[in-house]
């Protein structure tokens, strides 16, 4: 089994041998010419970038909403949006609507992203929490029993654990509980959850008892109001995420690629394919500005290819972080 990460190393190697939330307004007002986009809260600072100074460029309006990978997923497979951002790949119970709703897709990575775990900045008896710590306040049995951080590690006070993440739509919410708790979509139920990271920020920010995971983006927009927790990985040292640190996949195993998936047939449609086009030129830099991890460049290369040459599906094939035998 090779990681995600590896992947998008591989397809590197390969290649060398705005938004309703802001009021966005672009240069064609009519409704054909709206793209539409929806998905992952994580993938939306970056979409509203890349959208801003595409209309700021004189490109079409574009309206982009959140409704979560899962939700927007299954927006873009009914047909309608014409672009998703997702922070993992797409599931196979999605293929397979997409592929009922005769739905092909051209899959592109963007950017790569950590999620950062967060505590209050009161918080001074956290210097570092343990994969093995999260899972024991994450899974399913720690509902009810894990209440208190001195039941996560002797020597922590008896101070209250709230618990703050996105819901279960998210692609954050997958990839966190299948590399922290072991199986995806597990996690205990009490706890307080958005689609908007910015509801759990402000959660956090506000209690001092407080743990969150979200986006590692939404962390460095928030940096003075939260304290970022370094994880430790089995017997490696506790890392900090970091741009560095999320590039290289030291920052383990909370470091992922983000993706878009654009409609085939809306990727034909002119004011669409100038869209995508204008985010894979930009090669990262714009992700970098909102605080996001660019791609080697070799990796846009072959994002640039797979939409130049209408590549459809997806290289994982449903698998998560398996790679299709097929690609």
């Amino acid at each position: 089994m090779r990681t995600i990460l590896t992947t998008l190393a591989v397809l590197s190697l390969a290649a060398t041998g705005c938004s309703d939330k802001r009021g966005a307004a672009g240069a064609n007002s009519a409704e054909a010419a709206v793209i539409k986009i929806d998905g992952s809260s994580t993938v939306y600072p970056i979409t509203e970038a890349v959208a801003e100074e595409f209309q700021r460029a004189g490109g079409s309006r574009v309206i982009i909403g959140v409704s979560g990978t899962g939700g927007g997923f299954k927006k873009f497979c009914a047909g309608d949006t014409a672009i998703t951002g997702a922070s993992r790949p797409i599931k196979a119970i999605e293929l397979t609507k997409c592929a009922e709703a005769k739905r092909e897709f051209i899959e592109l990575p963007v950017a790569f992203d950590g999620i950062a775990v967060v505590v209050h900045t009161s918080n001074d008896w956290v210097d570092h929490i343990t994969v093995d710590e999260l899972k024991r306040i994450w899974q399913p049995e720690g509902q009810g029993k894990v209440l208190t951080w001195a039941q996560v590690r002797k020597g922590w006070p008896e101070t209250p654990l709230r618990l703050y993440g996105p819901g279960v739509d998210s692609g954050t919410y997958d990839y966190f509980t299948k590399v922290i708790v072991g199986k995806e979509h597990s996690s205990r139920g009490d706890y307080t959850s958005s689609e908007d990271d910015n509801v759990l920020v402000q959660g956090v920010s506000r209690d001092k008892g407080g743990l969150a995971f979200f986006g590692f983006a939404y962390y460095s927009e928030n940096a003075d109001k939260l304290k970022v927790v370094p994880i430790k990985n089995g017997d490696g040292p506790p890392v900090v995420p970091t741009i560095a640190t999320v590039a290289d996949g030291t920052y383990a195993p909370l470091s992922r690629p983000i993706f878009i998936y654009a409609s085939k047939a809306d990727a034909d449609r002119p004011e669409v394919a100038k869209f995508l086009n204008f985010w894979l030129d930009d090669n990262g830099k714009l992700a970098q500005e909102v605080g996001y991890i660019a791609l080697p460049g070799p990796a846009y290369t072959v994002a640039k290819k797979r939409f130049t040459d209408r590549t459809l599906g997806s290289i994982f094939d449903g698998r998560g972080n398996r790679i299709s035998a097929k690609q």
